[in-house]
C-alpha cells in the first residue's frame, strides 16, 4: 500500500475514534452519576482515554511519515512503534484506577441500584466499540500499522468491559458487590491488553530475531540470483515502520575481485529490495 492511501486510513480511523469516544464518554458518565456505579463512571473515563490514545495516532502517523533527513537517516517509521508504546501504558494506568476504585467500593459495601439509561448506554457502547475495533483491526492490517492495530485493542477492551458491566447490571439487584467485582474483572482485562501492546512495541525497539521464513527465503533467494549458495548468515533486522533494513554476510570466491564481488552485492541487494520489500547491506567474506 502507499503512504497516501496508509495515511488516509490512519486518519480516518483516527478522527472516526475521537468521535465515537467523546460522545460515549458523555453517554456513558451521564449513566454513571444516575445509577451511582463507580464501574460505569470509570468506564466512561476509559472511554475518554481512548480519543487521547487516537489523538496519538493521528500525531505518529503524521510523523512517521516524514522523509528520512539528517537526524534520522532511515525515517521517522519507529514514531508509530513509540506511540503503541504510549498506548500501552495509558492502559496500565487506567487498569490500576480500575482496581484502586473497585477495592473501594468492595471495602465499603455499597451497592448500586442500575436503570434503563445504564442498559441503554452499556448496549450502545458495546456495539459502536466493537464496531471502531473491527475498522481499526482492517485498517491496521492493509497498512501494517502495530499503532492502529493496538488502537482496536483499546476498542476491543472497552467494548469487553461493557459487555461484563451490561451482565452486572441484570445481576445487580441480586448481589450488592457485582459493581465492585465488575471493575477487578475490566481492570484485569484492560491489563492484558496493555502487557501485549507494550510487549509487541518493545520487541521492534530492542531488537528481533530473524525467523526461519525469512532465512529460507533469502538462501533461495541468494541461490537464484547469485547460481550457488553464497551461505548468507549474521543476519539482523532493523524496523522503521514500513522501512525495514536488513544486513547479513554472505561467502565469495576468495579470487574475485573487488569489482566482481561488488557486482555480485548488488545484484542480491537488488533481489531483496524486489522480493522481501528491504534494504539490504551485505558484508563479503572470502570462502
Amino acid at each position: 500500500m502507499d503512504q497516501s492511501n496508509r495515511t488516509r486510513l490512519g486518519n480516518t480511523e483516527g478522527w472516526l475514534s475521537i468521535a465515537g469516544n467523546v460522545s460515549l464518554f458523555v453517554l456513558k458518565y451521564w449513566a454513571g452519576l444516575v445509577s451511582g456505579s463507580v464501574a460505569i463512571i470509570a468506564d466512561a473515563w476509559h472511554t475518554l482515554s481512548d480519543s487521547l490514545s487516537s489523538i496519538i495516532v493521528l500525531v505518529a502517523i503524521k510523523i512517521s511519515k516524514k522523509p528520512a533527513d539528517r537526524e534520522h537517516p532511515f525515517g521517522h517509521g519507529r514514531a508509530e512503534l513509540i506511540a503503541s508504546l504510549f498506548i500501552g501504558v495509558l492502559l496500565a494506568v487506567i487498569t490500576y484506577n480500575f482496581i484502586i476504585e473497585s477495592v473501594h467500593k468492595l471495602q465499603t459495601h455499597e451497592s448500586v441500584q442500575y436503570g434503563t439509561i445504564a442498559v441503554v448506554a452499556m448496549i450502545t457502547s458495546i456495539l459502536v466499540k466493537e464496531g471502531l475495533a473491527q475498522y481499526a483491526f482492517w485498517a491496521g492490517k492493509k497498512t501494517s500499522s502495530n499503532t492502529l492495530k493496538a488502537d482496536g485493542w483499546h476498542h476491543r477492551s472497552d467494548a469487553i468491559s461493557s459487555v461484563m458491566i451490561l451482565v452486572g447490571i441484570f445481576l445487580g439487584k441480586y448481589f450488592w458487590w457485582i459493581d465492585g467485582v465488575l471493575g477487578i474483572l475490566v481492570a484485569a482485562m484492560i491489563g492484558w491488553a496493555a502487557y501485549s501492546i507494550i510487549r509487541d512495541a518493545v520487541q521492534p525497539l530492542m531488537g528481533e530475531k530473524p525467523s526461519e521464513k525469512l532465512m529460507g527465503h533469502l538462501r533461495q533467494i541468494s541461490h537464484q540470483v547469485l547460481g550457488f549458495d553464497p551461505k548468507p548468515h549474521h543476519l539482523h533486522i532493523h524496523r522503521y515502520g514500513e522501512h525495514v533494513e536488513l544486513t547479513f554476510h554472505i561467502h565469495l570466491d576468495g579470487a574475485l575481485s573487488l569489482e566482481e564481488a561488488h557486482d555480485y552485492i548488488v545484484k542480491l541487494e537488488k533481489a531483496v529490495e524486489q522480493h522481501l520489500e528491504m534494504t539490504a547491506t551485505i558484508h563479503a567474506e572470502p570462502r
